[in-house]
């Protein structure tokens, strides 16, 4: 089963620039070559290639055989809710030592609390020629959050308002141990006055599990976003080359935040690699416009599945549940970029690949949150659909989906990235 393949992702990928270097590792297995962004590029045709940013976001690409007519893209996001570590020690009790967190994107705090945690991220350090990033991953239960007993806020089930100051500081041992500094040191094998600055994160400690009589479930930390980012790679690397049609990956960064980073999708990282990829083609300007009007974007995030506890939160003639197929995602107000022509070619392909697809919208009266898609298409004007796989608990520091439902995933990206699609006239496709 590929959810195997896609826990296994998940656990080796505790941060963002985690994420992009395991996605990285598995391009260069699959025969990708890295470029970097810094110096010239030299393209051949047929073959794949990947560059990174900031070492968190990562866009793949296998190019045609001939001079690129469209492009096939999916795009995925390597963050999720977090708290990133500002400093190894928060002042207040002298007996206690806390690390200074701040809250990155929107989650469930209650989730956070009362678990083992720890840190992952990079750290930079300086050597005898400059500073250098590496990667670091504390591999031990190191910290927790914990809650307030009930005897002292007996209303606690009543609902409570969390002051992430106050209340998600995480408890990292009693004074006098080793500090946050030291261990990273350690794990680097460096002296610790060598630590210039670092970007940690928190994440939990729970290793990604099958659950369910039959194993139908699976949960893990880091499902939204990570079992998109699994399954459209997976779908790159699987899928055949074309003799026209580019093939493209995007994972980006900050999507959580609104992704407006020079790493997330409101940046110039796509237009940037598309102009250089049509730059060592030479494509003139009326073949990438071209190109980019005969394309195509799966905008891949997760959807909510229908509550078992609390089935009326979930739009009554949309609903969506785990193992059931791939979710495409609709919004009037166009938080989702999804319309009838795009929603028609995809499960279009779909079915011809035998995947099975779910409608999803949220209740009239739930705003819903939006994702890459309509961000992106302020850079590249293509035309999307938002698709993901159903889960449960979005946003909490442990989410739940599906174990059918990243193989269906994978295969619908597979046969997106292969699919004749081709453009006959607006609003006119053959594929």
């Amino acid at each position: 089963m590929s959810v195997q393949a896609l826990m296994d992702f998940i656990d080796r990928s505790p941060s963002p620039y985690h994420a992009a270097a395991q996605a990285a590792e598995l391009l260069e297995k699959a025969g990708f070559s890295p470029l970097t962004e810094h110096q010239k590029w030299e393209l051949t045709p047929g073959h794949g290639y990947y560059v990174t940013r900031n070492q968190s976001s990562l866009i793949a690409f296998r190019l045609p055989a001939r001079k690129p007519e469209s492009w096939r893209l999916a795009a995925a996001h390597s963050d999720s809710p977090t708290f990133a570590v500002k400093n190894d020690k928060l002042e207040g009790d002298k007996t206690y030592l806390r690390l200074a967190v701040e809250g990155y994107g929107g989650m469930n705090c209650a989730s956070w609390q009362d678990r083992p945690l720890t840190v992952a991220g990079r750290v930079l350090v300086a050597t005898e020629t400059g500073a250098e990033s590496r990667r670091v991953y504390l591999d031990r239960d190191l910290l927790t959050i914990p809650s307030l007993a009930i005897h002292m806020q007996r209303d606690v089930n009543k609902g409570h308002e969390y002051n992430p100051q106050r209340d998600m500081q995480p408890l990292y041992g009693l004074m006098g141990s080793k500090s946050l500094t030291d261990l990273l040191a350690e794990e680097l094998g460096v002296e610790k006055e060598t630590l210039l600055s670092w970007d940690l994160v928190l994440c939990p400690r729970q290793k990604p599990v099958l659950l369910g009589a039959e194993a139908e479930l699976f949960q893990a930390p880091r499902i939204d976003d990570l079992g998109c980012a699994w399954a459209g790679l997976e779908g790159l690397i699987s899928a055949k080359g074309q003799e026209t049609a580019g093939q493209v990956y995007c994972l980006f960064d900050n999507e959580e935040v609104g992704s407006g980073t020079r790493q997330g999708a409101l940046s110039t990282f796509l237009p940037d690699v598309l102009e250089r990829i049509a730059c060592c083609l030479s494509m003139d300007a009326q073949e990438k416009r071209m190109a980019l009007a005969g394309s195509m974007l799966l905008s891949a995030d997760n959807g909510h599945a229908v509550h078992p506890n609390f089935g009326e939160k979930s739009d009554p003639a949309n609903k969506v549940y785990p193992n059931r197929g791939v979710v495409v995602k609709y919004s009037a107000n166009q938080k989702y970029t999804t319309n009838a022509l795009t929603a028609g070619v995809f499960k279009a392909i779909c079915q011809k690949a035998g995947v099975p697809v779910q409608t999803f919208a949220n209740r009239a009266d739930e705003p819903g949150g939006s994702t890459l898609g309509n961000l992106l298409g302020q850079q590249v004007s293509i035309p999307m659909v938002d698709i993901g796989m159903a889960q449960l608990a979005m946003h909490a520091a442990v989410e739940t989906a599906g174990s059918h439902d990243p193989d269906y995933l994978a295969q619908a990206c597979a046969a997106f990235y292969e699919s004749s699609l081709s453009v006959e006239g607006d609003g006119r496709y053959s594929f």
